[in-house]
């Protein structure tokens, strides 16, 4: 198949152009920075450099695609507003370029965020109605209204958390663990579902291979952990034993309070700010993968304990911890 993929450059991005290139897909990045790009370059990728407020680019990197992946959204922003402009009429502009050059499968990734926490034991599937919580979530639930209206057949995934070789977000908590000590926001109860990498690239590529559409899916591996949980696997694969520290709810806003004030009077956006402590504080983030299970034929290999030792071995080998 020929495949567009947005994002190529980024983390989920990476692993996805790696699963469609072992398939033999031949596929065309969308990207910002040639530099970046080098790696794909030599992955035989064919790259257009452009983004997604880039009409003219947007109209040479869809034509004569068979599935577009949307994988570049927002993750930190100054505002909502800003987020909307990204992750929605970001993604407004994609398909109106797709819908011109034809009818390709159009992959969403969106998050976990969109449809909102979950409750203890009952794991989302995306049949639910979505509540986010963040403007994050808000921004990418908008951008899944977008492509449900379209007159393209697509697919919407929702990954939750994602870790693995290349990340840098969980890296921060190997690197706590590693001190055998780590704050957990709460009491490291909350209840998670995680996919890894390599895994959610196959997921994806699956998604766009596969004689389904209209369908939300949660592209995650069906073990249910929990935040000291997931803290305590990261330590085990490192051979240490890691205390869990609780941050209490009013303690964390007030931290949360002054890293995004810092960031407003710096005018840099990030993922640290009071309104994510909506997210750091409901009962679950899970999801429910079999629908994907059933309907696509893809299932994660990886449960969190292997996934932390794979990830662990890529980031000794990088240098990274």
């Amino acid at each position: 198949m020929r495949a567009l993929v947005t994002g190529a450059t980024g983390f989920v991005g990476g692993h996805l152009v790696r699963a469609l290139r072992a398939r033999g897909d031949q596929v065309t990045a969308l990207v910002r920075s040639p530099e970046k790009a080098r790696a794909l370059e030599a992955a035989q990728v064919h790259l257009v450099r452009g983004d997604l407020d880039n009409t003219e680019a947007l109209a040479r990197a869809v034509a004569g695609q068979d599935v577009i992946y949307h994988v570049a959204g927002l993750v930190a922003a100054r505002s909502e507003a800003e987020f909307l402009q990204v992750n929605r009429d970001g993604t407004s502009r994609l398909l109106e370029a797709a819908l011109a050059a034809g009818a390709p499968r159009f992959i969403l990734v969106s998050s976990a965020a969109a449809g909102g926490p979950a409750l203890p034991g009952k794991p989302r599937t995306g049949s639910e109605p979505a509540h986010p919580v963040t403007a994050y979530g808000r921004s990418k639930l908008a951008g899944e209204d977008v492509v449900r209206s379209s007159a393209l057949p697509w697919i919407i995934l929702r990954p939750p958390a994602v870790y693995g070789p290349g990340d840098r977000e969980v890296l921060k908590v190997f690197k706590i663990a590693k001190l055998g000590v780590a704050p957990v926001f709460g009491g490291g109860h909350q209840e998670l579902s995680l996919v890894y990498g390599p895994d959610l690239g196959e997921a994806l590529a699956a998604a766009g291979h596969a004689d389904v559409a209209g369908r939300i899916y949660y592209p995650c591996h069906p073990e249910i952990i929990t935040s000291g949980t997931m803290v305590r696997e990261i330590g085990r694969a490192m051979g240490k034993s890691v205390s869990i520290v609780p941050l209490p709810q009013f303690f964390a806003r007030g931290l949360l309070g002054i890293t995004g004030l810092a960031a407003r009077l710096t005018n840099t956006p990030t993922i640290l700010t009071p309104d994510k402590a909506n997210e750091f504080f409901q009962p679950a983030w899970t999801g429910d993968p079999s629908p994907m299970f059933r309907e696509t034929g893809w299932r994660a290999e990886h449960d969190f304990a292997a996934g932390a030792r794979e990830t662990l071995a890529w980031y000794r080998q990088e240098g990274w911890i």
